[in-house]
């Protein structure tokens, strides 16, 4: 029994804000100096980011206009965790909602069976997945898994759960949900790392259905998937972590990941095509997790493609910035958006990484849905919910 990504829902903060708005910000909040000023400029432009949303008006304000950080020279006192966590858990549901509503199915509702969290910037209890239950008025025996505190590659765990869902179960419709709100974890500090990780996170969300039949929209075309692959590298686990602290979640992010990545990513990716029986000639697609510049640098040496190739992370990078969990969707999605004007078979690498130093990896086989086909009962169930309506 094979499983199908047959739609995928996106969504991001109303507060955008350009990069050099935020560099700005930075600044002011870290007391830099106009020699720094000037340097973390150069930071933020180095990034190819443009544009990043958050939950919080304060990135695009003055000193003396923020509503969450403290209208004071040096932001002091400082938000605490709790403070953070209590914007988390007011932001989390209606962003998680608006990507659940862009959604494409086809002009139909779906009332899912399982449904499956993914996030590693806040937590509360009774979560997400129970406030969604509430909000969608899905039956309260909805299947939940939560996946927590993983990073970037948190989507590609929810999917090989949800893909072990359908195969045991053809007449399940898994609703996969990553939300992410990392500008909440902005620290005041003027280390390597953390500007690094200031410069390059943002807030979303994205939601994917996942099912036994490819999507019956002619326009939309389903991503079987193929095969899963995931190696952790230890040389790498003092590069890359997430901690939390008193203050928020601390980022660990050195400039000797792209480094490890360079010496691993061949390797891997080569036992990943393997297990699907494919070469790299097979591949036409790829989906990367858009995890900074110098990392899809270094992915594309090791492949040998080029930025072309690599656009669609590359787009996404420049128009939202690093999402966590939630980008790498956002890349599947742009490619979905190109198969509709030309529709095509093929298959998509996609990878992402995270502390470890962990790699995640999969095939995605595209399946053009030409005509129509027998759905899943779940997918027969029409407006039931208007929530999943396009």
């Amino acid at each position: 029994m094979d499983s199908y990504i047959t739609a995928i829902g996106t969504a991001v903060p109303r507060y955008g804000f350009s990069q050099s708005q935020i560099a700005s910000f930075m600044a002011e909040a870290l007391q830099f100096d106009e020699r720094n000023r000037r340097k973390l400029q150069t930071l933020y432009r180095l990034t190819r980011i443009d544009r990043r949303h958050s939950v919080l008006p304060d990135y695009g304000t003055s000193p003396g206009e923020y509503t969450f950080f403290p209208n004071t020279s040096d932001l002091e006192p400082f938000p605490t965790v709790g403070r953070r966590m209590e914007i988390y858990r007011k932001e989390a549901l209606p962003l998680a909602l608006a990507a659940i509503e862009n959604l494409h199915q086809n002009g139909k509702t779906v009332q899912p069976t399982h449904l499956i969290t993914v996030s590693c910037t806040g937590m509360y209890a009774p979560g997400l997945d129970i406030d969604l239950i509430e909000a969608l008025n899905l039956p309260t025996t909805l299947h939940r898994t939560a996946i927590n505190f993983m990073g970037c590659y948190g989507a590609f765990n929810a999917l090989k759960t949800a893909d072990a869902f359908v195969r045991a179960d053809p007449s399940a419709c898994v609703l996969v949900v990553c939300l992410e709100l990392c500008t909440l974890h902005f620290q005041k500090k003027t280390d390597e790392d953390q500007l690094l990780s200031n410069a390059l996170f943002a807030d979303g969300a994205a939601a994917v259905l996942v099912e036994a039949q490819p999507s019956p929209n002619p326009l939309v075309s389903s991503f079987r998937m193929r095969t899963f692959f995931c190696d952790l590298w230890p040389d790498g686990k003092e590069d890359m972590g997430w901690i939390i602290n008193d203050h928020g979640f601390e980022m660990t992010l050195t400039s000797n990941v792209p480094t490890v990545i360079q010496h691993g990513i061949g390797k891997a990716l080569s036992r990943l095509l393997e297990h699907g029986g494919l070469a790299i000639e097979d591949i036409t697609h790829y989906a990367m997790h858009p995890g900074g510049r110098k990392i899809l640098e270094v992915i594309e040496q090791q492949l040998g493609i080029d930025s072309h190739e690599n656009r669609f992370a590359y787009e996404v990078l420049r128009q939202y910035g690093n999402m966590s969990s939630a980008t790498v969707l956002f890349v599947l999605k742009a490619i979905q958006k190109q198969l509709r004007s030309a529709p095509e078979t093929g298959n998509i690498l996609s990878c992402a990484f995270g502390p470890g130093l962990t790699l995640e990896s999969m095939i995605l086989e595209i399946t053009p849905a030409t005509h129509p086909v027998q759905t899943t009962q779940a997918t027969e169930q029409i407006a039931a919910n208007p929530a999943f309506i396009p």
